[in-house]
């Protein structure tokens, strides 16, 4: 489903991604793990089409990110760590909205959020503006839309962000549902216990070069001390 290969970002003579390859299968959950300045978030938006690679390519489904872009988002939701909410808007406006940008049918539109709403408890939030929303409540509302019009494949920058406890839950059950679905998911989290408990398979980066990759079942025995273990390994 996703497929980077040989991926190179530059700025002048810094090199913040250096020829990474990777795949991320339809119903993977990949956690995307390095510390800060690695070169996650340039790998991030280099997939959402935002920043153009130096080098290498970026497919979705198949279709080249960056000589294809309109026709790759049709398979993609992407949610940056600091998404942008239009403020005037209600939560039922703002998922109406990003159900017309993906061209949505009006039964489609109507389980999308009533599925959204209901998973991430914004129902008796729908009709109020976003500018009153409290930022675990707007990144509800970000995550739904995500996943409201069934993408092939979500790509999440730090998902947990202003997240209280049950709404974290609530994120990893529905992300969990959308990999049973076939979606493949891309994540990147500081929080190791988020990615051993979710992800079902890992890379970690360091200074923009891909240090390991592997499926998380491999961490046999404590697994989650034992990615601790190996993270700080690789980034120390």
């Amino acid at each position: 489903m996703l497929e980077l290969v040989s991926l190179t970002k530059k700025f002048g003579s810094f090199t913040a991604v250096d020829n990474l390859s990777l795949k991320v299968d339809a119903g993977t959950i990949f956690g995307f793990l390095g510390p800060n300045g690695a070169g996650k978030t340039t790998t991030i938006k280099m997939i959402a089409t935002l920043l153009k690679p130096t080098a290498g390519s970026v497919r979705i489904n198949g279709v080249d990110a960056h000589t294809s872009p309109e026709k790759a988002k049709k398979y993609l939701s992407y949610v940056p760590d600091q998404p942008f909410l239009y403020e005037k808007l209600s939560g039922r406006e703002f998922l109406l909205f990003v159900a017309r940008m993906y061209n949505m049918d009006s039964e489609t539109t109507r389980k999308g959020i009533e599925e959204s709403s209901r998973d991430f408890e914004l129902t008796p939030w729908l009709g109020k503006r976003i500018e009153d929303y409290s930022q675990g409540m707007r990144q509800r509302l970000i995550l739904g839309a995500a996943m409201m019009h069934f993408p092939r494949l979500i790509v999440i920058d730090e998902p947990l962000v202003g997240l209280d406890p049950k709404g974290a839950e609530t994120f990893k059950v529905r992300i969990r549902k959308a990999a049973e679905n076939g979606t493949a998911i891309f994540l990147t989290t500081h929080q190791l216990a988020l990615a051993w408990e979710v992800c079902t398979r890992i890379g970690i980066i360091r200074e923009g070069r891909l240090v390991y990759q592997g499926e998380i079942s491999e961490l046999s025995g404590d697994g989650a001390k034992l990615l601790e273990k190996k993270y700080l390994e690789l980034t120390s």
